[in-house]
């Protein structure tokens, strides 16, 4: 059975390969063939900026705040975990992307490695990522416009500057939040509806849409710019709140006291830390976003990789240096709910610095609009993929006659994120886009496993090929002795699935059940990750497979780990939804059923 399988697998890589040697003869720049041809204008400085933009950005600016007050300091080790199964699986993007340069990303990935089901999932997933995770972009960038727009004079009515269901949720709970209470009471009424959405968020998808429509180019250099300053902006801000942290004395915030009154990097414990996975892991999904360029890169080969890694690096020494400035600049617990953390330190309650918070109010604009512009660009590269493949109607891969951009994938997507604008709020797009991202990287890492080797071609990335028979059975029995010998009751707790009787004092009823709720998924979706962990010993001894790719599986359904029972319900659904899509339509004219 394995072994049918496996040939199975070969047989889905062989296919694609041999219609990526009909491409380079017919010299189609790596189109499908009789689609129109891209322009190739992208260098490695492009890619690497490109890939700046999509991470640091949302993540920095916004759900930074969420993982500080969930983790405290210790969310610092957090960035690094999430870091290490970002780079292997940047290792394995670069690996799929020296071998098929071709847009689509994780999609087309495992449509060579895996076949069309799963190829069709990891595009429905990665709808999550571009698509559904730039309506969160765009709310956050509306909280920042609002603000910067206050300081300028201009003040939006706050009707106009939220989201309904936010403050439909709020009122119902009974906030006392003034601006959510004002925003329900003064809204106009229309056939007794209250008229709230967010215009600011509305507008800058119609202009962003518009802007990636009118080509690669003028995306770029629009994209070049805001990635320059917003780094200038990004450095200045762990220079001088780096530097008052520790001229000010406030070093003592990274070791805050816990419920018990003990001092800790991490007060909440290392299950606080994985808490704040879905904020931490937000910040980290762009780096992919620059595979889906491959047919505007000069050289994709080689650019491609350089682009993903060097992005990731500078990224993630970016992030750890912001999580310690802001949790030494301020108590991680006064974190909650604050949707702009780099400038709530400078507040005139923390570091009291007016011009530094000014200067912030309009980066994070910048830096906003840089994630939109990478992400909305990302989505209709991959619908075009998949209708080159005969998953989705002819209709996704159009170019626009001028522009060679796809005209209808692109106006479509500015639809996706813009009707939902209106119906959804923050925290469920943040939870919901980090898990389906987290499962397209698990199955880009497993794919690159299963795919046959290739010789060494001058001028192209190759995966360094290391052995893992026995490295990868010693990392998981090492790490196993050292969690027993450090953490005893690690393994037991595991098999307790109700919360004790401390954990539950001064809780009220729905928060016991959230409590217990949270513990059961963990420790379930735990339990499977070491089973996986036994059935990988097994095959990386016998199968000697590379230990990379290998270590980035394991590591990213590690992060899965910290998943709550919400997210896996409307991931399942969401994928319910997808297959119904794939057997009504793209079952019937895929161009891989018909060889």
């Amino acid at each position: 059975m394995a072994s049918l399988a496996r040939k199975t697998i070969l047989s889905h890589f062989q296919f694609m390969a041999t219609l990526i040697q009909k491409l380079r003869r017919k010299k189609t720049d790596f189109n499908h063939e009789g689609h129109q041809k891209m322009h190739r204008v992208l260098g490695v400085r492009d890619l690497t900026l490109f890939g700046i933009a999509a991470i640091l950005g949302a993540g920095s600016f916004s759900s930074l705040g969420g993982a500080v007050f969930h983790g405290g300091p210790g969310v610092v080790i957090l960035f690094v975990i999430v870091a290490i199964a970002c780079g292997f699986t940047a290792f394995c993007y670069s690996e799929f992307a020296s071998r098929i340069p071709v847009s689509g990303s994780a999609y087309t990935y495992a449509y060579a490695s895996f076949g069309e089901i799963f190829a069709w999932l990891i595009g429905w997933a990665l709808l999550m990522e571009y698509s559904i995770g730039n309506i969160y972009v765009a709310f956050s960038w509306s909280d920042y416009f609002t603000s910067f727009m206050e300081k300028c004079g201009v003040n939006i009515p706050v009707y106009l500057s939220n989201s309904y269901v936010e403050v439909s949720k709020a009122v119902q709970a009974g906030t006392s939040n003034s601006e959510l209470q004002s925003a329900w009471a003064n809204a106009p009424l229309l056939g007794g509806m209250r008229m709230i959405f967010d215009l600011p968020a509305i507008c800058i998808n119609v202009l962003i849409t518009v802007l990636v429509l009118r080509g690669i180019k003028e995306s770029r250099n629009f994209s070049n710019i805001m990635v320059v300053l917003k780094m200038a902006v990004v450095l200045l801000v762990i220079l001088v709140g780096g530097y008052l942290v520790f001229s000010n004395g406030l070093s003592f915030n990274w070791q805050p006291a816990n419920p018990a009154g003990e001092h800790s990097f991490m007060p909440n414990g290392f299950g606080g830390v994985m808490f704040a996975v879905s904020g931490v892991f937000f910040a980290y999904i762009g780096f992919d976003a620059v595979s889906v360029l491959a047919e505007e890169s000069k050289n994709p080969q080689r650019d491609l990789p350089r682009g993903m890694i060097y992005s990731l690096v500078i990224c993630t020494v970016v992030y750890i240096l912001l999580a310690l400035v802001l949790t030494g600049a301020v108590d991680y617990k006064k974190f909650d709910g604050v949707g702009d953390p780099l400038a709530f330190i400078f507040e005139k309650d923390n570091l009291n610095v007016g011009w530094m918070q000014f200067l912030v109010a309009i980066c994070a604009v910048i830096a906003m609009s840089s994630v939109l512009l990478v992400f909305q660009m990302g989505q209709p590269r991959i619908w075009m993929s998949m209708s080159r493949d005969g998953l989705l109607p002819k209709k996704f891969q159009e170019l626009h006659p001028k522009y060679k951009t796809p005209k209808f994938a692109t106006l479509l997507t500015g639809l996706v994120v813009g009707v939902p604008l209106l119906f959804t709020d923050k925290t469920f797009v943040l939870d919901f886009t980090s898990i389906g991202t987290l499962f397209a990287f698990v199955l880009v890492c497993g794919g690159v496993l299963l795919i046959p080797g290739r010789p060494r071609e001058k001028g192209r990335f190759h995966l360094p090929k290391i052995n893992s028979q026995y490295i990868f059975p010693s990392i998981v029995l090492s790490t196993v002795i050292l969690v027993q010998i450090f953490y005893p009751v690690y393994f037991t707790h595991l098999f307790q699935f109700e919360p004790s009787a401390k954990e539950l004092l001064g809780l009220n009823a729905i928060e016991i059940q959230e409590k217990t709720t949270s513990l059961i998924t963990y420790n379930i979706s735990t339990l499977i990750f070491w089973i996986l962990c036994g059935v990988f010993m097994v095959y990386a001894f016998l199968q000697k497979w590379s230990l990379i790719p290998l270590l980035g599986l394991t590591t990213c359904l590690y992060l899965l780990t910290g998943m709550t029972a919400t997210n896996w319900l409307w991931f399942f659904a969401w994928f319910g939804v997808g297959l119904l899509v794939y057997f009504s339509y793209g079952y019937k004219h895929s161009k891989l059923v018909k060889q």
